[in-house]
């Protein structure tokens, strides 16, 4: 087996020497490096951060709710996993139907004052739990319209009708394998300014030769200590599971972030992280009886011999 994580830890590394100080919409600060590139080979192993502990539930649940084209959170909540949860809440909240406590600034306001954090906690947790409960509600409330199942499974056409890009690149990669337009996007410059958080995952391009599928991800930005560790794991499961339904090898996954930064209040779990000796990476289990993507369940995806650190709590930055 092999270490696969070093690319990740020389990355970083080189932010916290190299990096450009930069203020951000947070208001919290980075240091910062533009274009920045790393490579996995998916041959020797699954990317997933060994140097501390990385949830593969909630990344697995989450790629199985995109390649669904599902946009509503409540299967998400099925699978315990609260990743989206913010965006559905704070639409809720700033309803005509919300009766509950004053949420406004809510996110600001549960940083600063820990008493208004027990309530917004109290709010949320009332909030999918109704979810969960209400179908009605669910379908009202916990819906985040044009996210990344959306953009993937159901890219609205002007001239009405979608456009299912997973689809169209499956069947590219199994006819044409040779194309270079194998790319599937989510950014929309219609959407982007209606959009609370354009996506930061812009496009991905597949690559195939001598019998293994490749997959670059071009990032416009990466949240070097919290977010990228998803992302590693969560494309090169994508790769993996595109590469098992076309009956090709694994080959790299090809990580390109433009704006590659370090939050400020991330810079010691930082240096924690990078004095931790790395494990030697883990290995993807997919079942063997499935035979298209769209047929996994969680059960049916697993990381074997997952080795780790422990956990490093960092402050998220909204």
């Amino acid at each position: 087996m092999a270490i696969l994580e070093q690319p990740y830890l020389d990355l970083l590394r080189k932010i916290m020497d190299q990096g450009n100080y930069k203020s951000d919409r947070t208001g919290t600060g980075t240091k910062s490096l533009f274009g920045a590139q790393m490579r996995f080979d998916l041959l020797e192993g699954f990317p997933i951060l060994t140097t501390k502990k990385v949830p593969f539930g909630l990344i697995k649940s989450e790629l199985l709710w995109f390649l669904r084209g599902d946009t509503n959170i409540r299967f998400l909540l099925e699978h315990h996993n609260h990743i989206w949860d913010e965006w559905a809440f704070k639409n809720w909240v700033y309803s005509d139907e919300y009766q509950g406590p004053d949420m406004t600034d809510f996110g600001l306001r549960s940083q600063a004052d820990p008493d208004f954090n027990k309530i917004y906690q109290e709010e949320k947790k009332k909030f999918d739990q109704r979810i969960l409960t209400d179908q009605a509600f669910a379908d009202k409330y916990g819906d985040l319209g044009d996210v990344y199942g959306a953009q993937w499974r159901h890219w609205q056409k002007r001239e009405g009708g979608f456009i299912d890009q997973i689809d169209n690149v499956i069947k590219q990669i199994q006819k044409t394998p040779d194309s270079r337009r194998m790319i599937v996007t989510a950014w929309n410059p219609e959407d982007v300014p209606f959009s609370a958080l354009p996506p930061c995952h812009v496009l991905f391009q597949f690559y195939v030769a001598n019998g293994k599928l490749s997959l670059q991800l071009y990032q416009r930005s990466g949240d070097m200590f919290l977010g990228v560790p998803f992302n590693i794991a969560s494309y090169s499961l994508l790769l993996s599971l595109i590469a098992w339904q076309t009956n090709l090898e694994v080959g790299e996954f090809v990580h390109t972030i433009g704006d590659a930064h370090i939050y400020r209040n991330h810079f010691k779990q930082v240096e924690e992280l990078l004095t931790r000796k790395p494990y030697d990476s883990p290995t993807l289990w997919l079942n063997p009886d499935k035979k298209k993507i769209d047929e996994f369940e969680m059960d049916d995806i697993k990381v074997l011999d997952y080795k780790h650190h422990g956990t490093i709590k960092a402050p998220v930055a909204v």
